[in-house]
């Protein structure tokens, strides 16, 4: 639970905006995310262009793309909430890998070298992979090994972004001497999306057959979430609806214009700004720390870096 520091107990409410939770399918189809079971086969390019095909929407985006031969977790982005896919592509990830080694080695060899790798690593892309090769540092926080079974090594990594799991079998084959490659992988997490609730191709489709032909919505509204969940992992400042216009325009969110605010916001960090009724407006860089937002009598609390809700969604108040 987030301790939320409170600035103005009583703040004006407008009747303009609408709880994500009261949006109609239309309208989450214009700025919704999917948290979608990847198969293996299809690239994540054509697993989105499939749900693009389902659901009729014009404009779709992935977070995070998975190889052909990989399955889990592929957030989906439509609509407007394309925009914010890269706060996912910045979150954390969690992989279930079957690694194979090319020669054997005793049990305790292989617990305790892996042991090794959890903490700061520095890797280099693959070949085959869409980013500059040159070395990169990632931190692996966590590795569970599962299982071994002879030369197979089933294992669970929760990782930093950007960690490359077939490099990371190379690189511990080559610690222990005998070579390695990755044989199979699942992403069970993405950020705050986990494998247990994603949702297949086909339950996106049956969904949509269901809500088109037989007017119920309430599968696809367990699929097609609101796209405030992308902003999850992030520090929270809830704006005044009288503030919403200006911010929706461009301009920073002013002390004065905080309602509450979380208190764990630390100067430079990475600020979510929502309304009061729990709308996404937009992200920003924190000029002051939580506890000076709820108690400025002026200045910028947080400088506004990029927008996302429409202009004109709330009235004109300055």
């Amino acid at each position: 639970m987030v301790n939320m520091l409170v600035r103005d107990k009583n703040p004006l409410m407008l009747q303009s905006g609408k709880s994500p939770s009261e949006r109609t399918i239309e309208e989450l189809l214009e700025a919704g995310v999917i948290n979608m079971d990847k198969p293996m086969g299809p690239t994540s390019h054509q697993a989105t262009a499939w749900v693009r095909d389902i659901l009729h929407v014009e404009k779709i985006g992935h977070g995070g793309t998975l190889d052909p031969k990989v399955s889990g977790v592929l957030p989906v982005a439509t609509g407007r909430a394309v925009r914010a896919l890269s706060l996912v592509l910045k979150s954390d990830k969690e992989y279930v890998c079957l690694m194979r080694l090319h020669r054997d080695r005793a049990e305790e060899d292989i617990r305790r070298v892996m042991a090794t790798f959890v903490g700061r690593i520095y890797q280099t892309p693959p070949v085959r992979s869409a980013v500059k090769r040159q070395l990169r540092i990632r931190t692996i926080h966590r590795i569970d090994i599962l299982e071994i079974r002879g030369r197979e090594v089933l294992f669970r990594v929760d990782c930093d972004a950007g960690t490359y799991m077939r490099t990371l079998c190379v690189d511990i084959g080559d610690a222990l001497a005998v070579g390695a490659s990755m044989e199979d992988l699942r992403r069970i997490r993405s950020g705050t999306m986990g494998e247990d609730s994603s949702f297949t191709l086909q339950d996106i489709k049956d969904s949509y057959v269901e809500w088109k032909e037989e007017d119920s919505e309430d599968w696809i509204r367990q699929i097609i979430q609101p796209f405030e969940v992308l902003f999850d992992p992030l520090p929270k400042a809830i704006v005044k609806d009288t503030a919403v216009d200006a911010v929706c325009h461009g301009a920073d969110l002013a002390a004065v214009g905080v309602v509450r605010v979380d208190e764990s916001i630390q100067k430079g960090d990475t600020v979510a700004l929502f309304t009061l009724k729990g709308e996404a407006i937009g992200i920003g860089a924190a000029k002051m720390a939580g506890q000076e937002m709820v108690s400025a009598k002026n200045g910028v609390a947080v400088s506004t870096d990029r927008v996302f809700m429409p202009a004109g969604t709330y009235p004109r108040m300055w």
